[in-house]
């Protein structure tokens, strides 16, 4: 009994100590990423080949949205990640990438700026950068970590924590099953959500058509960060 009490006490003060490297993370974030301006946050697996036409798509929605005036910023990996980055470097804008330090090493792609690149130990630090300084949310298709992303940020907003931006998802061959699955099981079946939650978030499969989203919602409301 003893020798648990000394183990649980030294994780407490483990604990406590790692708030200082919470803090140094968050303050990182929020002095790189303040001064950008408007960005775009592209959500999408990592595992997504160059020759995937989502991959091609990603690249080339990108780029329009850098020609509008947009940074974009991704979660700094390979797959859409790399697309998103590589079309804001052709576009000459912005190109963030926010890196997570995983066990299976993923490593910053070649297309963030230098000044931009900022590596994360903690999943919750980082998803702060995600949505306090993006204007809108593009999910490309992805799995586990991108639905994480896709529904916190629809969460935030459906609890008012942060203001509604666009949610924009691309591809309806890859979400069409998952919104199945929320209207007829979720919504009419077990009644865990209201039909008003699907206003949070619209299917795209044109990539003008999310630039031209993103434009007229920008007509009638303000740049500025979310909270």
């Amino acid at each position: 009994m003893v020798s648990k009490q000394k183990s649980w006490k030294s994780n407490k003060n483990q604990n406590t100590w790692s708030v200082f490297k919470i803090m140094s993370e968050f303050v990182e974030g929020f002095e790189k990423l303040s001064n950008i301006g408007p960005c775009i946050s592209i959500f999408g697996s990592a595992r997504t080949d160059k020759s995937n036409q989502y991959y091609k798509d990603t690249v080339i929605l990108s780029r329009k949205l850098t020609k509008k005036g947009y940074g974009i910023i991704t979660g700094g990996g390979p797959g859409i990640m790399e697309a998103a980055n590589k079309g804001a470097k052709e576009g000459k804008g912005d190109s963030v990438g926010l890196n997570i330090e995983l066990p299976f090493e993923q490593t910053p792609n070649q297309y963030i700026d230098n000044d931009k690149s900022i590596d994360f130990n903690y999943f919750f630090v980082r998803k702060v950068m995600f949505v306090k300084y993006a204007q809108a949310f593009v999910i490309m298709p992805g799995g586990v970590g991108t639905l994480d992303e896709l529904f916190e940020t629809i969460t935030l907003i459906q609890t008012e924590k942060i203001q509604k931006i666009p949610i924009i998802l691309y591809g309806s061959e890859y979400w069409i099953g998952l919104l199945d699955w929320m209207k007829n099981i979720v919504l009419e079946k077990e009644n865990c959500i209201n039909k008003s939650d699907f206003d949070n978030f619209i299917l795209v499969d044109d990539i003008d058509e999310v630039v031209e989203k993103i434009d007229d919602f920008y007509k009638e409301s303000k740049f500025s960060p979310n909270f």
